[in-house]
Parts: structure tokens; sequence; C-alpha cells
């Protein structure tokens, strides 16, 4: 079956994953891998206009993985994961949506900016 994204994972992302015992990163990755076939919502689930989570719950502890679409390279279809989480209440906390927001749009940012896309103000700056 073809894998209908490939997954990024940004320094955050990869520290929380590297925090986590050999097991637990194994169901993570073995669910990552199942989400990659098809958009399950029991693994990866839409929270907000921009921002998905992984879910994957293991020895009773939920962990979610956050992560945004990178559809600006017509090659492939990215999913950057921002950071993760052990889930401790039902709701997921705003502020680790919003710091997944900042995280996004720092990335598209540096992206820009590295393939020398100018915006406005560096236009001007120029004359």
């Amino acid at each position: 079956m073809n894998k209908k994204f490939e997954i990024i994972f940004l320094e955050p992302a990869i520290d929380f994953l590297d925090s986590l015992d050999l097991k637990t990163r194994r169901k993570i990755y073995y669910n990552l891998d199942k989400a990659k076939l098809g958009l399950d919502p029991k693994l990866f689930k839409k929270l907000t206009d921009d921002i998905w989570e992984f879910r994957i719950k293991f020895s009773g502890k939920q962990y979610r993985l956050f992560a945004f679409w990178d559809r600006t390279d017509k090659k492939e279809t990215l999913v950057i994961s921002t950071h993760g989480i052990i889930k401790k209440m039902r709701k997921v906390p705003k502020i680790e949506i919003e710091k997944s927001v900042r995280i996004k749009k720092d990335y598209f940012e540096q992206k820009n900016n590295s393939y020398g896309y100018k915006n406005k103000k560096d236009e001007n700056d120029d004359a």
C-alpha cells in the first residue's frame, strides 16, 4: 500500500521522542507508519484549520505529536511534526496548539528565506 505522506520531525519532536523509553518509541513509530497509509482519525486527527495531532495510546498513557502539512513541494506531501507531549487532560492544552502554530510560522519563514523569496519589506530595503 502507498504512503499518503512522509513525516519530518523538527528538533522539539525529536527531543520529545528521545526522552521516551525504547518500547514507547517503537509503539509511536509503529502507529506513525500506520497513519502514513491513510487518514485514520484514531491515529491522525485535525485539531484546527492548520494543526493536526498524531494520537498514540500505550501503557495507559496518551502521547501526542503535533504536526502540520507542507504541500509546497509538488513532488511529495510532507507532514511536519513540531513537538510532542504526554497528554494528562481530556482536552488538548491550547498552549500546545499555539506552540505548534508558532513553530509552523517559523518553519515556513525559514523555508521561504532559504529559497530566496523576498517579502515586500525586503524589496523596499534594496531600493
